[in-house]
């Protein structure tokens, strides 16, 4: 680690440039409550490896696996990534700073972004996928905006409470400064939307769902899809699991108008919470309201075949005002080990591992239920499930960390009414010794 610390003579000059007397003044747009009023309190200087040694005990302190067994996904999810992967995406043509898109220069680049759009098509269902985005929670928000600019005057979106809590909060920031206002459905005892509500309501823009939703329940899409077109609205489903359609229907089959979420699964570590992947595809009739590039392929002047950035919608390319969003970049890397991954399993292998996970989790609620617990939720779920442990259970939680077991999230923190409920999750990384030894511990 680099350590490039500036003098106070550095700091002056680039006040003085920036025109500014201080760093305080240099911070003045931010709100005072949101800007650190005492200095911090540092340890006294340390040598290079003195820091290096604190830094590695600071370490022990992460709940990481192998030495932990984790029982938590809630939008990041522990799988196992094929050597091959990671192999590939260490070669020196991949990992770049940024994205060329120039043809006569990046064949390599645009046709493996070609191949991710291709893939994620097929798994999703759909007719065409852009370049990827930033992660699940921003592509669910350029999802809505896309919905309202294609119903142009509508000004309401329906969005279900069972969406990933994060994804919510990004979309009312995305949509804070504009006149736009979200209609919150709320999620039946079975775990999934209810969809009640839309029946008082006018004007929609466009109805959001998520599947797997964030209790790990499978909405019923083409219910919602119909719902949706009923209200000519559009019908958005959001996923954090992709993983997931190995097994189930694709959104695209459900009459689904945009599908969009987070690819973390697909090969990428969960990394402390990044990087991630936004996965985002749609019918081809909306492909010039869909934010993002889009890599295509044609021929060359000899009729050899070659791929060239085909949609580019953001303002870099083309006027602000026509622009769909200016900061729907695509993480090409992780894209990248995306389409890496998939193509790796396979048709046959993403099933398989799916199968995999789902009936490693169905193992964990069946010997759950046999325990005496309470799964709140009947409806039908991927790898990710509710279990109602009691209000008292916060003790047996912080026990059990401390003895490398993460028994799932808590999640009165975001819905108050289910105290004492957590949010557990099994992947092929967990094996059925750990499921029984997460059971008899909690029992």
């Amino acid at each position: 680690m680099r350590y490039l610390p500036h003098t106070p003579e550095d700091i002056d000059a680039m006040l003085k440039v920036a025109g500014v007397g201080s760093l305080d003044d240099l911070f003045q747009s931010i709100p005072p409550d949101g800007r650190r009023k005492k200095p911090l309190h540092l340890p006294e200087p340390l040598s290079e490896w003195e820091l290096n040694d604190h830094i590695d005990k600071l370490g022990t302190g992460m709940a990481v696996g192998p030495n932990y067994r984790i029982f938590m996904g809630a939008g990041s999810y522990a799988h196992h990534i094929p050597a091959v992967v990671s192999d590939l995406l260490g070669r020196s043509e991949f990992v770049t700073a940024y994205t060329p898109y120039q043809p006569e220069m990046s064949q390599g680049t645009l046709q493996a972004i070609f191949e991710y759009q291709t893939l994620t098509s097929r798994l999703l269902g759909m007719e065409v996928a852009n370049a990827s985005q930033y992660d699940g929670a921003s592509a669910l928000a350029e999802a809505v905006l896309m919905a309202m600019r294609i119903s142009r005057q509508k000004k309401q979106v329906a969005v279900s409470r069972a969406i990933h809590p994060h994804y919510r909060r990004v979309l009312e920031t995305y949509l804070a400064p504009t006149d736009y206002k979200i209609v919150w459905l709320p999620y039946r005892p079975d775990g999934v939307t209810d969809l009640g509500a839309l029946d008082t309501v006018d004007d929609l823009a466009a109805v959001a769902v998520q599947s797997p939703n964030f209790f790990g329940c499978i909405e019923n899409l083409e219910t919602v899809a119909q719902r949706a077109h009923a209200k000519q609205a559009l019908c958005i489903t959001a996923f954090s699991e992709p993983l997931a359609y190995g097994l189930m229907k694709n959104p695209g089959s459900q009459g689904v108008d945009i599908a969009c979420g987070e690819g973390q699964s697909l090969g990428i570590a969960p990394s402390f919470g990044g990087p991630a992947l936004g996965m985002f595809a749609t019918r081809m009739k909306h492909v010039r309201s869909m934010p993002g590039r889009i890599v295509g392929q044609t021929v060359d002047t000899d009729g050899r075949r070659g791929f060239v950035l085909t949609l580019a919608t953001r303002e870099q390319h083309i006027r602000r005002e026509k622009a769909t969003s200016n900061i729907c970049t695509n993480n090409s890397l992780c894209a990248l080990t995306a389409v890496m991954y998939m193509a790796t399993l396979g048709k046959t292998g993403f099933k398989d591992l799916a199968r995999l996970n789902y009936d490693r989790c169905e193992y964990l609620k069946a010997q759950l239920r046999n325990a005496g617990f309470a799964l709140p939720f009947a409806q039908p779920t991927f790898n990710e499930f509710v279990v109602d442990f009691g209000k008292d259970f916060e003790k047996t939680h912080l026990r059990l960390a401390a003895d490398n077991v993460i028994a799932g999230l808590p999640l009165e923190r975001y819905y108050p009414e289910l105290a004492g409920h957590y949010l557990l999750c099994v992947t092929e990384m967990l094996t059925k010794d750990d499921i029984d030894r997460l059971v008899a511990a909690v029992s």
